[in-house]
């Protein structure tokens, strides 16, 4: 007797159901893939119980035959292939001809369908993949396809299932980057008798990001678009101000087929270099056209994965196309400005007193620790926090002239070595004498005034945020992130060294035995970070000069920052290397919370992050730059 045979049909398809249908979202994935296929323009998926109970897909696609629909249950039977050469050029989603019998296979199947023209349509039910009845019904055109009891004659499949809600999450999230995928295609999922999800199927890409992440979602992204000869990247990326938790919320599509694809999103992450902290991931959503005979879709049972002829140059594409959106050109502050994210606000009636600002001629500038930023002419103060003396009261009309001065002599102003002192006495100036401003209406000037250029300052909270305006809103920014983002820019377009300034005075540094090895093997490292330290001992070295754009006073810490930071990483690459001590310089070297600015400093501020290549972020993701709209605000005041 032979020890080999050869299986039956209903074992065969319980054994593919395994590859192919692995939970409920499996199946709905796979019954609205072949809907997509069959043209349809409105798909509806309604489950319960997280699918195990009842999987419900309608659309109003071509539908089938009779002849067809009973082909369709067989295995391997499929309108989208003829031979294996078709595997070169698929246009479609499906192309096994395994899912139908599969899914028939551990579940209760009932199918009706009717082509365009037909009478009558067609009803196929399967219990167990055990044929039960086929025949002529009336029904509406297209293709309903009901799957209950999920896995009833396979209890040790379901027990590997979890919960309703888990499951009927991973259906939600399949339909969400199907219809990410299909803008034109009209998606409607119903959960549990409520409807969770639904697009417009306008066509519009936007208006689907829209629908299914929200307004706020869709007010963060940005337009991403690149060609070459044989690749076409579109799509939409959010604002690194803008994170979420996983990448649950990235969708890449390929040839109008989602996949998940490491070089894809290893692409991305090294495009927001910098800019992200390491717990957060920017929702994307991208769609790559190229030649079908450069990819292959045949690697895995679910289609979830694709080979690329050339990685390397898919790699290369999405960077640049991501980079290329990041980049704010032509764009202003208010472009790039982060939206606050529910953020939890409690209002309370405080009288209004209107307190006259003053600032001294030495406050004037920023003179710290004997180093000057040449670049924007501000680095850290070495004046300690102290409350500001409450000033006597000015009148409403006052401090609406003080701040029109200001805002006019904003207008020319530019930042020259020639004219930076003459600015600053003028200003000073005209608070010393504020208080013999006449009294005026407050519509004796326009008031679209102040933006006819640029978000202008109007004060300071805390001594750590900048509050400025512009038509579209208010907006809060935090001074030490804005100016660490400014620093490391700076440092990073310095390719090959950072300019140092010799000290009069050179301070000895003592170091541990770990430490004075580490400055011995990175000499080349801190000398290219504008350092030069000479040893002077077995653990002593000599600092003979240090960045120019970093006071004194933080040398010797940031030395041991960067130190500590050299320390802790094991195998990184020298980008990473560089990247982790530019950002250690720029944060010590930056403004620190609790320095005072005056108007002027703060207008710099604004004007030099809005000259950054990334100006959404500091080097460690935290934002720079945070938004109110005038929509928001008359929601806050309920004026809407």
């Amino acid at each position: 007797m032979s020890l080999i045979h050869v299986l039956d049909d209903n074992t065969i398809n319980k054994i593919a159901a395994g590859e192919v249908v692995e939970r409920p979202a499996s199946v709905v994935k796979e019954l609205v893939e072949n809907s997509m296929d069959a043209g349809a323009t409105k798909i509806e998926v309604e489950i319960m119980a997280g699918g195990t109970s009842l999987m419900r897909v309608t659309d109003n696609g071509c539908g089938m035959s009779m002849e067809d629909a009973k082909l369709a249950i067989e295995r391997h039977a499929t309108s989208k292939i003829k031979e294996v050469g078709d595997l070169y050029s698929l246009g479609t989603l499906g192309f096994r001809g395994e899912a139908l019998p599969t899914i028939a296979a551990v579940s209760r199947f009932r199918m009706r369908t009717r082509r365009e023209g037909a009478e009558l349509g067609t009803e196929v039910s399967i219990i167990g993949g055990v044929r039960q009845d086929i025949g002529e019904m009336g029904c509406s055109l297209g293709t309903t396809i009901q799957v209950e009891d999920l896995f009833f004659n396979t209890p040790a499949r379901k027990k590997f299932l979890k919960t309703t809600h888990t499951e009927g999450g991973r259906i939600s999230d399949f339909i969400t980057k199907l219809a990410l995928s299909r803008p034109d295609i009209a998606f409607r999922l119903i959960n549990n008798n409520k409807a969770a999800t639904m697009t417009p199927g306008n066509g519009s890409l936007f208006d689907t990001i829209r629908s299914i992440y929200g307004s706020q979602a869709a007010d963060a992204l940005l337009a991403l678009a690149f060609e070459a000869e044989d690749i076409k990247i579109t799509g939409y990326i959010t604002k690194p101000s803008m994170l979420k938790s996983s990448r649950a919320w990235q969708t890449f599509i390929v040839n109008g087929r989602i996949i998940s694809n490491k070089a894809i999103a290893k692409a991305i992450d090294n495009a927001y270099h910098s800019l992200l902290p390491k717990a957060g991931f920017p929702m994307v959503v991208l769609n790559i056209e190229v030649p079908q005979r450069t990819i292959d879709v045949n690697v895995h049972p679910q289609k979830s994965e694709m080979k690329f002829e050339d990685e390397g140059h898919i790699f290369k594409a999405v960077y640049k196309a991501v980079v290329d959106a990041i980049r704010p050109i032509g764009q202003t502050l208010g472009n790039v400005a982060g939206s606050v994210q529910n953020a939890a606000r409690h209002y309370q009636a405080e009288p209004m007193q209107f307190v006259a600002a003053q600032v001294s001629p030495a406050a004037s500038r920023f003179t710290g620790n004997g180093s000057a930023n040449p670049s924007i002419g501000i680095t850290a103060a070495a004046k300690p926090y102290a409350a500001a003396p409450v000033q006597p009261a000015m009148s409403f009309a006052e401090a609406q002239a003080v701040l029109r001065g200001e805002g006019a002599s904003y207008d020319g102003e530019r930042r020259t070595s020639a004219d930076s002192g003459a600015v600053c006495e003028a200003r000073d100036a005209a608070y010393a004498v504020q208080a013999e401003i006449p009294q005026t209406s407050p519509h004796d000037a326009a008031p679209t005034a102040l933006y006819q250029e640029s978000i202008v300052p109007i004060g300071q909270v805390d001594r750590c945020y900048i509050i400025a305006q512009d038509k579209d809103g208010l907006y809060i920014v935090d001074q030490h992130a804005a100016h660490e983002r400014i620093l490391y820019d700076k440092f990073s377009a310095m390719a090959e060294s950072i300019p140092s300034q010799q000290l009069l005075v050179h301070p000895i540094l003592s170091f541990d035995a770990r430490e004075a090895s580490l400055v011995s093997d990175n000499q080349d490292l801190f000398h290219r970070l504008g350092f030069d330290m000479e040893a002077c001992g077995e653990r002593d070295f000599r600092l003979k000069e240090v960045p120019a754009d970093v006071p004194v006073s933080e040398a010797e810490d940031m030395v041991r920052e960067i130190l500590a930071r050299l320390y802790d990483m094991h195998e990184t690459t020298a980008q990473e290397i560089r990247h982790a001590c530019l950002a250690t310089m720029a944060c010590r070297a930056a403004i620190k919370a609790g320095d005072e600015l005056n108007f002027r400093q703060m207008r710099i501020v604004l004007e030099e992050l809005s000259e950054t290549a990334r100006p959404y972020t500091c080097p460690h993701g935290r934002p720079t730059i945070l938004k109110f709209s005038s929509e928001e605000l008359a929601k806050m005041f309920k004026r809407t």
